[in-house]
């Protein structure tokens, strides 16, 4: 038996490294059925060409799914497409849901003359503790900058389609020759080049997941109270409020509004707004089960058992037997 960690799945196939040899491997039919499931990143036992068991991870992040990662570097775009504040707080918000260290990438920097940009950007988000870089794939700006801050770590590259994650990648290890394609004319975005997850080796220690960029990502799965925990410029001021369920929208006395940026602001109220769908369906879905309770409260279905119902099988087959004994001995008669 071998243990390796998952660097791709394609398919019905996992590809998985151990000893610096890579094995293509199939899961063992527990394994599919099993609630967890296995994917990039997890480190696995195999034997005879089959993954037997997946081993415990240190963490993991749902969407891509992607386990035992040590940071998230969150790539945007200055320019084609137009940098997407919004965008940037909801995978922000997402990685501090995950728990995991977040680093900001600021790519395309050679398109944008912009200075204003850059300046928000830096007033918005260092006063958080975010480290922030500016780099250029096509300029090769901030190349050594983007490596030094993925030294010695797994990192997962996000973002949306068509702001450089695999041009930066190519960047940092042109041996890569990662597809790229141009942002879209008519609709102003990118398109997706990166098909699935998989782990790239930089260096002994250094190694970078690309992941397909993705731009659907909603927080219809959190309740409206807990979305503040994700904004850090939020969380010391959480429990000052007037009223104990404040949640800093239209309440007066609300001692967190003032301490967030106007665009990060609007983003929480976005996130809030998608929390509150949440709400209201596990509210309705409550509601439902408890009237299908209700309905069928007085239902009770009688089970016989198979020893009754052989005995009942017996003593019907006797009645049966009289009877035809009772008209034999008539006939006789």
């Amino acid at each position: 038996m071998q243990n390796g960690q998952i660097i791709k799945i394609h398919s019905d196939f996992y590809y998985v490294v151990s000893d610096e040899n890579q094995f293509e491997l199939k899961l063992r039919d527990v394994l599919k059925k099993q609630q967890k499931k296995i994917c990039v990143g997890d480190y696995v036992e195999f034997e005879n060409g089959y993954i037997i068991k997946s081993l415990p991870r240190k963490n993991f992040i749902p969407r891509p799914s992607v386990a035992n990662i040590d940071q998230i570097v969150i790539v945007s775009a200055i320019e084609e497409p137009h940098l997407d504040l919004h965008q940037l707080d909801r995978y922000i918000a997402f990685g501090e849901y995950c728990g995991i260290d977040i680093k900001l990438c600021f790519n395309k920097n050679d398109l944008s003359t912009n200075e204003e940009i850059i300046d928000k950007v830096f007033s918005i988000y260092e006063p958080m503790g975010y480290d922030i870089i500016f780099t250029s794939a096509l300029e090769k700006l901030g190349i050594e900058d983007f490596k030094e801050i993925m030294e010695g770590k797994t990192s997962v590259l996000c973002g949306s389609s068509g702001v450089g994650k695999s041009s930066l990648l190519n960047a940092l290890n042109p041996d890569f020759h990662l597809k790229t394609k141009n942002i879209s004319e008519k609709t102003g975005r990118g398109t997706h080049t990166t098909r699935h997850c998989e782990i790239m080796t930089i260096s002994e220690n250094t190694r970078i997941i690309d992941t397909p960029g993705f731009s659907n990502l909603k927080f219809d799965f959190l309740l409206p109270w807990e979305v503040g925990k994700l904004f850090r410029e939020m969380k010391p001021h959480l429990g000052g409020c007037k009223f104990q369920n404040c949640l800093h929208i239209n309440e007066i006395d609300c001692a967190v509004k003032e301490h967030v940026s106007e665009s990060r602001y609007e983003s929480y109220v976005e996130f809030v707004k998608e929390a509150k769908e949440y709400k209201e369906r596990i509210k309705y879905e409550g509601k439902k089960k408890e009237t299908f309770e209700k309905q069928n409260n007085n239902k009770t279905a009688v089970k016989i058992s198979a020893h009754k119902r052989q005995g009942s099988r017996r003593t019907l087959k006797q009645q049966i037997n009289i009877e035809e004994d009772d008209a034999l001995s008539l006939i006789h008669i």
